[in-house]
């Protein structure tokens, strides 16, 4: 069973550019989906499975059944929905599975979403911290670099810590950034994020990392930074700061609707978001327009 949800992630990733956080999500999703099948709790009435070709509507009801008797957010089960549905269609295609199996699934209903930033007083709160908190420690000098240049670009944290050092060119001030599906976008740096940028490369990074290594942005032995190390970092300046409700994405979304609210042009504020439509970014200038 393991195999083809192998082989529909690779369709995905292949045919249709999914994102590897998308692609990682639906492993997870799927993997769930699979070991509920094969050892289903002794509340269902589902048999074990061994195959995929012994699914049927019954032990996939019994599932999503599951599913809304968890403690799930909304939008976590819709993802699970989607991620079956569509597992389900490509099974079909192979004849894998009987017709019409997960054709008239729905998902739960989910509640519009609205980005969340803080005011400029605790970004400038936020960004301070890892200075007043650990002096001229590599690693302070490397946390407020990462903030720095979140907020002055708006780029995802996932493009954050996929940056390397070839990527970024202090002599313009720019640094090259790596998009979804392939998109890459040049993104301009801000003066202050230039200058944290400079000092964490030229003094805090030689002592964390072998220069060999081409990852910008590391951890504590020296290798790449991942996504959930930035957000266990993120997450205690903030709570130091007293900044409440913070998420990976808040400085992503504070640097959209301040850029806004100081007269930019919502289409450059597309470009720097890496948003393929622009009514993905009106939300913001919506946002931008509230006191």
């Amino acid at each position: 069973m393991q195999d083809q949800i192998e082989h529909f992630l690779s369709s995905l990733q292949s045919e249709r550019q999914f994102s590897a956080n998308t692609i990682t999500a639906y492993r997870n999703d799927l993997n769930q989906f699979a070991a509920f099948l094969q050892r289903p709790p002794e509340s269902s009435t589902s048999d074990p499975l061994t195959n995929w070709n012994e699914l049927t509507q019954d032990s996939l009801n019994a599932y999503l059944l599951f599913l809304g008797e968890r403690s799930y957010a909304s939008s976590t089960v819709a993802r699970k929905t989607a991620a079956i549905k569509s597992f389900c269609a490509w099974l079909n295609t192979r004849g894998i599975v009987n017709g019409g199996i997960g054709e008239h699934i729905t998902a739960p209903r989910v509640d519009k979403y609205v980005p969340r930033a803080i005011n400029p007083e605790d970004v400038d709160r936020l960004l301070a911290a890892p200075s007043r908190l650990s002096g001229a420690k590599p690693e302070a000098m490397r946390d407020r670099a990462m903030m720095e240049v979140l907020y002055a670009t708006g780029m995802r944290v996932s493009e954050l810590v996929s940056l390397n050092v070839d990527d970024v060119n202090l002599e313009t001030g720019t640094v090259l950034c790596p998009g979804k599906a392939g998109r890459t976008r040049r993104l301009h740096l801000s003066p202050r994020a230039l200058e944290a940028l400079c000092r964490y490369l030229t003094e805090g990074r030689r002592i964390l990392t072998d220069q060999n290594q081409n990852s910008l942005f590391v951890n504590h032995r020296g290798g790449r930074l991942t996504r959930q190390g930035f957000w266990l970092i993120l997450k205690a300046h903030a709570e130091k700061a007293g900044i409440k409700q913070m998420t990976p994405h808040t400085l992503r979304h504070s640097f959209a609707i301040h850029a806004l609210r100081r007269g930019a042009d919502i289409r450059d504020v597309q470009r720097q978001l890496g948003h393929v439509s622009l009514s993905t970014t009106q939300i913001y200038r919506d946002l931008a327009k509230r006191v």
